[in-house]
């Protein structure tokens, strides 16, 4: 990433660090979960369906809330934004902690996918508002936060997730406070301006143009194998809690290196089309391998790394290409998009465990597999509506928030 200037990353005010901090815990939550779904599905006597549904209301609401955080924030301003959804991830994380049965579980996962929308949505440009050494020293310094959250969030779930189902959230709940005290304290309320307010309705809007639609229906395709791979790969894996998370911690830790470096360095060779039409059918490789292996540990987990190296890829690109794809306002287009995109990743999950269950383990990769197929078939298709995206490469800031949106 090149900078809008000089300046050491690490010589930042302590309000930067704050957010940097808040920012490396929520993007933990994407991982967290996964190494204690069968501690959950055991100890609290739920079907594997039914854990992950843990996966379904988080990433609904998510996708549902992307709707309206351009709305939310536009008017209360980023300080209180970050604010709110600090203090929902710490209030639904603690109330998961503590259920006694995984349908509350469920419903406080809902909540805390809420809480996540609204920081992520807002912390990108408290960052580069914040920070000191330029554009480029903030977004260094954010890309990096990211791709720590979302390489130990797993890893921390596992260890936490060895002691008791419990721990990944209580852990959360307690990080994230502290997040919320830093900000409250270090960050002052005049230091980000509100931006326009933008109308309710716009994300809705914005997918009539044809070639966000294009994508958006790409990306729900494409979401469909991509947590099927996360969410349903633990319960063949057959790990403990600390093996699935070091399992995943090689997914989340590929996924980060390839965002953050190997996508920026495709894209200005190659054109977003291509690299995007590349990048899908190896996946879809990758996904049906995953089910031809299925009764192999080994497989399985060279499946998931392998998995997150290209999805790596996938979630910048695809997300650089929306911001292309129209002249909406960049928050608009991401919005529009992230939702569809969530929406296909709620129903994925669920679906895995009840194609296991009725005909074999294998399925839910072969469906993966196909899905992401379909969704290389829509981008071939719609080449000619989506031959804008093939544009002058990114500046580091439109790069930086594919990054965090893809990755969210």
């Amino acid at each position: 990433m090149s900078g809008g200037s000089t300046g050491s990353i690490l010589h930042q005010p302590r309000k930067v660090w704050a957010v940097a901090f808040a920012c490396v815990v929520a993007f933990m939550g994407i991982g967290l979960v996964d190494p204690i779904l069968p501690s959950i599905a055991a100890d609290l006597e739920a079907s594997p369906t039914e854990a992950e549904l843990l996966f379904t209301s988080y990433l609904l609401v998510t996708g549902l809330a992307m709707l309206v955080t351009s709305f939310i924030s536009s008017r209360i301003g980023a300080k209180k934004t970050l604010l709110w959804g600090l203090g929902l991830i710490v209030v639904f994380a603690a109330l998961a902690a503590v259920s006694g049965n995984v349908e509350a579980v469920i419903g406080f996962r809902a909540g805390w996918g809420l809480g996540n929308a609204l920081f992520i949505s807002t912390a990108l440009a408290t960052i580069v508002g914040a920070a000191s050494g330029g554009t480029g020293s903030a977004i260094i310094l954010y890309e990096a936060a990211l791709g720590l959250g979302i390489a130990i969030g797993p890893l921390l779930g596992g260890l936490l997730g060895s002691i008791s189902w419990r721990g990944p959230f209580f852990g959360t709940a307690v990080l994230m406070a502290v997040g919320f005290v830093a900000i409250v304290v270090l960050l002052r309320t005049d230091e980000q301006d509100k931006p326009e307010p933008m109308p309710l309705s716009a994300p809705v809007r914005a997918l009539r143009h044809p070639a966000l639609a294009l994508l958006a229906a790409t990306a729900f395709l494409y979401n469909v194998g991509f947590f099927i791979l996360l969410a349903y790969t633990p319960f063949p894996l057959g790990f403990t809690a600390i093996g699935i998370g070091f399992t995943f911690f090689g997914w989340g830790l590929g996924l980060a290196l390839t965002s953050v470096w190997v996508a920026p360095a495709l894209t200005a060779r190659f054109r977003r089309t291509t690299v995007i039409s590349t990048a899908l059918p190896l996946l879809a490789l990758d996904l049906v391998a995953a089910g031809l292996f299925v009764s192999s540990q080994v497989a399985l987990v060279i499946a998931v790394v392998v998995g997150g190296l290209i999805l790596g890829v996938l979630n910048t690109v695809l997300t650089e290409s929306v911001m292309e794809a129209t002249d909406l306002p960049r928050s608009v287009a991401s919005s529009a998009y992230s939702a569809v995109r969530f929406i296909g990743g709620a129903v994925a999950p669920p679906l895995a465990t009840v194609l296991a269950a009725s005909i074999d383990a294998s399925t839910p990769y072969f469906v993966a597999g196909a899905a992401v197929l379909a969704a290389t078939l829509v981008t071939l298709f719609g080449a000619k509506a989506l031959g804008r995206v093939n544009g002058a490469p990114e500046s580091a800031l439109v790069e930086a928030e594919a990054i965090s949106i893809g990755d969210a």
